[in-house]
């Protein structure tokens, strides 16, 4: 899949967006659906994709994770469109449905500009929760400019989307399907395989930054051998979840996914708190692919809600021992 769009160019939201559309021609985002006997390849893929670059993994992550929603839900999804999920819920905006219309404000809307068609999460007047597959190129949808301000995951072309009085297509699956379904966790984990990806591919780049130097002393190789620990223990938990899912697609796999998530984020946090200590600022100031990887990263893994996730962790176990 190369690594061209962040080595030696500055890349973009356009460029990204045009490689993502490369892909999809291509069949590489044709992954196998997670709960089918492959989930491990899948966030294999997922993984490499975000070793690269992680803007262009996110929307690969978004338009697989919808494909497989649809598939779900008995639904085929439309031939050479590229899709997104789009259900956030931050401080307060979302979507809401009133008539068979879609109003509201929705944030982080990956793919904003690009995306043919997303799997948008609305609530009806009364609170209750569906989904609904909207064509986005209508009359209606205001892609707020400026809405994305950070450096990090600035070509994920993610701001505010304000839908105005918006058809929808059909509602996929019934009330309260995308959470309710054991897929809901299976694409958690898949979104924990790019954050992975992206620690690996930054402790890749220091492991060549530091062959191509002219000596490395203990305390850089101490540094290493705890990234690498964390990470292996990380690839081993995505093995194990990937095998518990394709084991029994039924099961309740809540508390294996948060592990997973909570394993990935917390070699993300080692990769971020230790990297810098091991090159220094050369490759962070000198390395636009190094660089934009770190940034992306730190921004990409704040969808891993910290310690209120790690609380609800810990209470599932609590519970669970009682």
């Amino acid at each position: 899949m190369g690594n061209d769009l962040v080595d030696g160019v500055r890349r973009t939201a356009r460029s990204v967006a045009e490689r993502l559309r490369e892909l999809a021609d291509s069949g590489d985002l044709e992954l196998p659906d997670p709960g089918a006997g492959r989930t491990a390849d899948r966030w294999r893929a997922l993984t490499e994709l975000g070793r690269t670059d992680l803007a262009l993994a996110r929307l690969a992550e978004g338009h697989t994770d919808a494909t497989s929603i649809l598939r779900q839900a008995g639904v085929a999804p439309e031939p050479q469109a590229l899709y997104g999920v789009w259900a956030a819920r931050s401080g307060g905006t979302g979507a809401v449905l009133r008539d068979g219309r879609l109003s509201g404000t929705v944030r982080f809307c990956s793919g904003a500009h690009s995306l043919d068609r997303a799997l948008v999460v609305a609530l009806s007047v009364e609170g209750e929760s569906s989904m609904y597959d909207v064509p986005l190129d209508q009359a209606g949808i205001v892609r707020v400019a400026d809405t994305w301000q950070a450096v990090g995951m600035d070509a994920s072309d993610s701001p505010d989307v304000i839908f105005e009085n918006v058809a929808v297509g059909p509602r996929i699956g019934g009330p309260g399907f995308y959470t309710s379904r054991p897929g809901f966790w299976w694409g958690g984990g898949g979104v924990a395989a790019v954050w992975y990806g992206g620690s690996l591919g930054l402790v890749d780049r220091t492991t060549d930054y530091l062959r191509a130097g002219k000596g490395v002393d203990d305390h850089q190789l101490a540094h290493l051998g705890e990234l690498r620990t964390s990470l292996a223990a990380t690839e081993g938990l995505l093995r194990q979840t990937a095998a518990a899912i394709d084991a029994d697609p039924k099961a309740d796999v809540m508390t294996e996914v948060w592990l997973l998530r909570a394993s990935a984020e917390q070699t993300a946090r080692a990769v971020a708190d230790r990297v810098p200590r091991i090159v220094g600022p050369t490759p962070l100031s000198r390395d636009r692919g190094f660089a934009q990887l770190f940034a992306d990263l730190q921004v990409y893994v704040r969808q891993h809600h910290a310690e209120r996730d790690y609380a609800a962790l810990g209470l599932r176990f609590l519970e669970a021992t009682a």
